[in-house]
């Protein structure tokens, strides 16, 4: 956005949604706007129940706005990140519109949630795409894509390692308003979504875990997925019961965020930062369960079944010496060129193609 936005040559829209509008998530509609940019559209459509209902009807409500929205800002690009149920009817939309869609973060692998379907949906209505990694870039030309439109530049989040000033051990301590003594672990935990009405059993083996391994930690909430309420009212009591031991956040942003990987000792849980950003800190990661099966991983991530004793044996080795020792030198998959630039390469091949009616016109590309 930055890139686009500091750029003669282009004018950077934005519409935000989904839980960027949520008080439950932190607001962090307000991290856009302290950022510096202008929010355009503000389209709301979470519903306070995360049931499959709740999500469905969320979903029309998105589109209807985006309706008017896109029919205001007209755009001659949409560009859209990741594979989170709110961005379909962004692409859906566009498609509608005849207005080309770019897509970031397509090709990847997660068969622990339906986010695996969405990704991939997008991917078929995107006419641009920006692989993570190659493995991901030839997911994507398997799928039929245009191998001229299908690049592979690494993750852009990854851009902000080279760019923000993050924060050590104490201050993340003065940040956070919480002591980071001893042993510290970074949790955040979403639903399986292929796994409807197991989250509370499976929150509860975490949190088990966590307590009898005797380390302490800083919790994230789950997002706006199905169960997700569930999840957080666990997070609430057991956080609750031990406040000098446990502290859990709506949204730590990215600077808090990152600064935590930075200086905590291990992550721990289902997300994809645990993949994506931990590898460039070097940070021990024990990934939970199925969530984020099929997805390239470096060698800091440690794979457990979700149980009491499986996480309870991930976080001893996560934390022993030897393993921290065997991640030296350790390089992140999804940091191609290792100088902050994926987002300028991204912008630059966006300004480069032209922008004419057989971006639309997609053919379907069989290998031979």
């Amino acid at each position: 956005m930055k890139e686009i936005d500091e750029d003669p040559e282009l004018e950077l829209s934005v519409i935000a949604t989904g839980s960027h509008l949520s008080p439950e998530f932190g607001m962090t509609v307000s991290e856009i706007e302290r950022d510096g940019f202008r929010i355009d559209r503000r389209i709301e459509m979470l519903l306070s129940s995360s049931s499959e209902t709740a999500v469905v009807k969320s979903i029309g409500v998105e589109m209807i706005s985006l309706a008017d929205a896109l029919q205001e800002i007209l755009p001659d690009l949409v560009v859209i990140l990741g594979d989170r149920f709110e961005i379909v009817p962004v692409a859906l939309a566009a498609v509608i519109f005849r207005m080309p869609v770019a897509h970031i973060h397509g090709g990847e692998i997660s068969q622990g949630a339906i986010d695996e379907t969405f990704r991939h949906a997008v991917t078929k209505m995107a006419s641009i795409h920006f692989a993570a990694t190659e493995p991901y870039r030839q997911r994507i030309l398997q799928m039929g894509e245009n191998p001229a439109l299908t690049f592979n530049f690494g993750a852009p989040g990854l851009d902000a390692l080279y760019r923000l000033s993050l924060l050590g051990r104490s201050e993340s301590e003065a940040a956070l308003d919480f002591s980071l003594a001893g042993t510290v672990a970074l949790v955040t935990y979403h639903p399986v979504t292929i796994e409807p009405g197991r989250a509370s059993q499976q929150i509860d083996n975490v949190l088990t875990a966590i307590e009898a391994s005797g380390i302490r930690a800083i919790f994230t909430k789950a997002n706006a997925d199905l169960d997700g309420g569930v999840i957080n009212g666990r997070l609430a009591d057991f956080c609750r019961s031990s406040p000098e031991r446990f502290r859990l956040f709506d949204n730590l942003g990215q600077v808090r965020y990152l600064s935590c990987m930075k200086a905590l000792d291990l992550m721990l849980g289902n997300s994809s930062s645990g993949l994506i950003e931990a590898p460039s800190f070097r940070l021990p990661v024990v990934n939970v369960g199925i969530r984020q099966k099929g997805r390239t991983r470096a060698a800091n991530v440690i794979d457990v079944e979700n149980s009491v004793e499986k996480i309870m044996e991930g976080i001893a080795q996560a934390l022993s010496p030897a393993f921290k020792r065997s991640l030296e030198g350790m390089q992140n998959p999804y940091d191609r060129f290792l100088d902050g630039m994926t987002s300028r390469r991204i912008k630059d091949t966006l300004k480069a193609i032209p922008l004419s009616d057989f971006l639309m016109g997609k053919e379907f590309r069989d290998f031979v």
